[in-house]
């Protein structure tokens, strides 16, 4: 058996095939030209779904569905994109018209929810009843998984973790409130602050020299690596970041008391560096229970992956 899956995002649209036993063998991408018509954007779609389908040397009717997830707040009965920003999505009914494209049943999910149902299925969150996976990105993503199933609430735009308030009229974040966490612990938050930093102190400090004297070459690991230099000011920032960082988990923890919280994106490639105070911080703060019943905060292991795996297995 084979299944297919589509990551479609603001900039790409990468498809996979996934076997049985839950692994991509074969993939398509294509870049996503928005904004487009409806029917454009289908065939878009089609066109590289059709493509990852002949590098596998399969046809559509050798998967059961096609799923696919997508930013915005989807209505997973419907089908209907009610609103994406990026993709310029107004109650976009993507399955009926996709449906229509392949010939095949289409099942639409949220990205990130996608994403949590990839690693639950096959990553960092196997095994575990009650869960949740949280993306360090340009902003926060988050899926909750309660029961062995995705949790989308009553409108279908549960999960927005980056939006709670951490900071009282705090930073100013995108989605128009202040002081939301994704404005502090987002990878866009921990640029801010390092930029901020390198404001207040000497250009030849390491935290300018790794940057080479522009700001505009400041990343999410431009901190970290000052830091490993011995730069008190690069420790500053990340203490900074992960005390931010860990101010959301504990708010999480305390909120759902999942069995296991993953944490993705780019900057969690630091590891230890980060889990390890991060672990620290949500003991200390989290609601106490007994030891044995702490949620254990490990990183995401699907990376990329898992939008395209939870989206191919999310009919199962």
């Amino acid at each position: 058996m084979y299944y297919l899956g589509i990551d479609l995002g603001g900039t790409s649209i990468k498809v996979g095939v996934v076997d049985e036993n839950n692994k991509i063998v074969a993939t398509a991408k294509s870049k996503t030209h928005v904004p487009c018509s409806p029917d454009e954007m289908c065939e878009q779609l089609a066109g590289t779904a059709f493509e990852a389908l002949k590098n596998a040397n399969i046809t559509i009717d050798d998967v059961p569905w096609v799923g696919i997830g997508t930013p915005g707040a989807v209505n997973r009965e419907s089908g209907v994109v009610i609103f994406s920003n990026n993709l310029y999505f107004d109650n976009f009914e993507l399955k009926k018209l996709l449906q229509k494209k392949m010939n095949k049943e289409v099942i639409v999910e949220n990205d990130a929810n996608a994403a949590a149902y990839g690693e639950y299925m096959a990553g960092a969150l196997k095994g575990a009843n009650n869960a949740l996976a949280i993306t360090l990105g340009t902003g926060i993503g988050s899926g909750i998984i309660i029961d062995g199933k995705i949790y989308s609430g009553s409108n279908y735009a549960a999960g927005e973790m980056g939006h709670m308030v951490i900071v009282h009229k705090g930073r100013h974040c995108s989605c128009g409130r202040d002081g939301c966490w994704e404005a502090y612990a987002s990878a866009t938050g921990l640029i801010n602050m390092t930029k901020e930093a390198m404001e207040t102190c000497d250009k030849k400090s390491p935290l300018w020299e790794i940057a080479k004297g522009d700001r505009n070459n400041v990343d999410g690991r431009t901190a970290f690596d000052a830091m490993r230099a011995g730069d008190p000011i690069g420790k500053s920032v990340v203490d900074e970041y992960l005390d931010y960082l860990g101010c959301g988990l504990a708010n999480c923890i305390n909120i759902l008391q999942p069995d296991v919280l993953c944490i993705g994106g780019g900057i969690c490639y630091e590891g230890e560096t980060i889990l390890k105070p991060l672990r620290e911080y949500v003991v200390r703060y989290s609601y106490k229970v007994k030891p044995e019943k702490r949620t254990k905060i490990c990183r995401a292991v699907l990376g990329n992956d898992a939008g395209i795996i939870g989206a191919a297995l999310i009919g199962k």
